[in-house]
């Protein structure tokens, strides 16, 4: 009953993270694109210090968007924040990382073959980590190098290469994906809670006092919230890799993690320019280039089987090693403690469920991410035994 109630929990939360996340995005798109979209507006909206303006028509109506310099001359009544979707993002991802990689730690986090850890300790490693991250990002973000643009990315960008690096070495491939993931959503978390409200609450302020706003402050909340727009396709790339082990399972899981967050960074870079009138197809183009040199880079190798282990190797007893090593979680009713239902709606107690996914448990078998952590001890002679006897 446990389990069925955590599996529950993780479909709201999940459900609950998307539905966030969407909006966050979402917002973060717009107002980006919307930045970069102003137009230079009539000189008596300049009189009224409004610095941009566009029109825009949706849903069937005209809008008419204008952005001040600094501030308006009076605060208006209704203002509208945005930061909710921001914070519901965040805490509820914070949730199914408890949820899934924490409670359930021994199947999804550890690897025993990287570093032995208990339970608390993965936690531990886990929360330091993130929250080391995001301090070493946060002292950089507040150093003179914010102010230049292509030397902060390269900082920033190596940091976030050792960060995967680190999360490899100690966590399971999986866990360490989710790990940088939730190191990403911190900071930008973290850019709108630390950097963007406190910078608009200063502008709003300044109005209510009548004052004319400091400048800094609306480019410092500007500066973040670009970081955060370049974060976004990394990050929903990140949201999904658990469900592409050819990723994750790399030897080089790190290096792969980070050359396709650069690749979906660098095209977000097409967007953003695209935005303020600056068509440069190319750079879509060589992130295709990239993206399908990663697809070879990391293509599976062929199978090489000792033919010695195999030879009279039977359906029965590649059946017993299956039952033993992988029905505990791929079975109806699991025996695995944490599992309510099979992982993927995947069950092998029969030959003929085997048989189905049979290419696919070559893949998971032989890139060792199956067993999760190798909670079951499955041998290296058992993984040659299985392969083989599945490539028949």
């Amino acid at each position: 009953m446990e389990a069925y109630l955590l599996e529950w929990a993780n479909l709201f939360f999940r459900w609950f993270h998307v539905i966030a996340g969407i909006a966050w995005i979402g917002a973060s798109f717009y107002f980006v694109w919307l930045d970069n979209s102003l137009e230079n507006p009539p000189q008596w909206k300049k009189d009224k210090g409004i610095g941009g303006d566009l029109w825009a028509i949706h849903g069937g109506g005209f809008y008419e968007v204008a952005k001040y310099k600094l501030g308006p001359e009076k605060m208006p009544e209704n203002l509208h924040w945005f930061k909710w979707e921001a914070y519901t993002t965040w805490l509820t991802g914070m949730v199914m990382l408890w949820i899934v990689y924490y409670i359930g730690a021994e199947s999804f986090l550890i690897d025993n073959s990287r570093l032995e850890l208990t339970q608390w300790q993965a936690i531990g490693l886990g929360m330091g980590y993130i929250a080391v991250g995001f301090a070493v990002y946060e002292m950089l973000v507040k150093t003179p190098l914010r102010h230049n643009g292509k030397a902060f990315g390269l900082v920033l960008f190596s940091f976030l290469v050792f960060m995967a690096w680190f999360a490899s070495e100690v966590f399971s491939p999986r866990g360490a994906f989710i790990h940088v993931g939730a190191l990403i959503g911190t900071i930008m978390a973290g850019n709108v809670f630390l950097g963007i409200m406190p910078s608009q609450r200063a502008l709003v302020e300044a109005v209510q006092r009548g004052e004319a706003p400091d400048p800094k402050y609306g480019a410092f909340a500007k500066l973040r919230s670009t970081h955060n727009n370049y974060f976004t396709l990394p990050l929903i790339f990140i949201m999904i890799s658990n469900h592409y082990p050819m990723t994750y399972s790399h030897e080089l899981n790190w290096l792969v993690l980070s050359a396709i967050c650069f690749i979906l960074a660098f095209a977000r870079h097409f967007f953003n320019l695209r935005h303020r009138g600056e068509f440069k197809p190319s750079i879509l183009l060589i992130a295709a280039i990239m993206m399908a040199g990663v697809a070879v880079w990391i293509a599976p190798k062929p199978v090489e089987v000792n033919e010695e282990v195999v030879a009279g190797f039977t359906d029965q007893q590649g059946m017993a090693i299956i039952k033993e090593r992988c029905a505990s979680c791929h079975a109806a009713t699991p025996t695995q403690a944490g599992f309510a239902s099979p992982p993927a709606g995947v069950s092998l107690e029969t030959m003929d469920q085997v048989m189905v996914i049979k290419p696919k448990l070559i893949e998971v078998i032989n890139s060792s991410y199956m067993p999760l952590g190798n909670i079951t001890q499955m041998t290296d002679k058992e993984r040659q035994q299985v392969i083989g006897w599945l490539s028949m």
